[in-house]
């Protein structure tokens, strides 16, 4: 038995415990015995990834791709460029921050699903209306696949530079950025280094060219190990974020 199932053995028990105590022997061996079959009918509840339009299970150079298509009619072409750009990016963001990154992969198109996109654990949901508005915005996939890779899991680091790293990442590794019109955005007097995504991903490229061609990478394993600290910006760039922050604006160029 499942641990759900013994848990609602127990409440079952409890919750009848004062009212089969006044049963006869009889009454309560069936009472118990229609219990026990309620119970074992009952299914655990479960991520539900089982109600599908389409399923394909896809393997190249060693990594698992499961597809999970839920939304009716989607495009043959999507499914194809979602699949392509994961195998064209993946495996490249392994080996330049985490060779250890999960070699098997789930996508899951899921119209239920409001945002963009979201990661989980190596498991991607993405909202199939997003694409029918942004058909070339297929770098989402990248963004999304390099939070697989970061595996920062209750990192002690602020979240601003998970998606920093994340944007800086498909600013280097897109397959099509172009073709979705995605670009770094040009600093603005209103801009902060920890504004995140894409804002904090051109302050980054920024550090690469000018202080540390290794900072992206050093900064991603930091988050990774639980290491982070305010420190470990002077101990890569030697200055810290609002020091290169005030250098960076002045003179911004990339």
């Amino acid at each position: 038995m499942s641990k759900t199932t013994r848990l609602t053995v127990m409440i079952s028990y409890k919750c009848n415990k004062q009212q089969t105590m006044k049963l006869p022997i009889l009454s309560l061996l069936l009472w118990l015995i229609s219990s026990t079959i309620a119970i074992a009918t009952t299914p655990s509840p479960v991520q539900d990834d089982n109600s599908f339009t389409e399923s394909d299970t896809i393997q190249q150079n060693g990594i698992t791709l499961i597809y999970i298509n839920k939304q009716e009619g989607l495009s043959v072409d999507l499914s194809a460029k979602l699949q392509e750009t994961f195998f064209a990016v993946y495996p490249k963001l392994c080996k330049a921050y985490n060779r250890k990154s999960a070699r098997k992969v789930t996508f899951v198109i899921d119209p239920a699903y409001d945002g963009v996109a979201a990661t989980s654990d190596a498991r991607v949901v993405f909202n199939p209306r997003w694409f029918d508005q942004h058909p070339n915005d297929i770098d989402v996939v990248t963004h999304e696949v390099m939070h697989i890779v970061q595996d920062y899991g209750e990192t002690n680091g602020p979240w601003w530079i998970t998606e920093g790293i994340a944007d800086y990442a498909r600013f280097k590794f897109g397959v099509d950025n172009e073709g979705a019109g995605w670009k770094l955005p040009d600093v603005t007097e209103t801009q902060n280094y920890d504004n995140s995504y894409r804002v904090t991903a051109r302050f980054f490229t920024w550090i690469v060219q000018n202080k540390n061609k290794k900072f992206v990478e050093k900064m991603d394993k930091i988050m990774r190990e639980h290491r982070y600290s305010d420190a470990v910006w002077v101990k890569l760039t030697g200055n810290s974020p609002a020091e290169l922050w005030k250098e960076y604006i002045a003179n911004p160029q990339i």
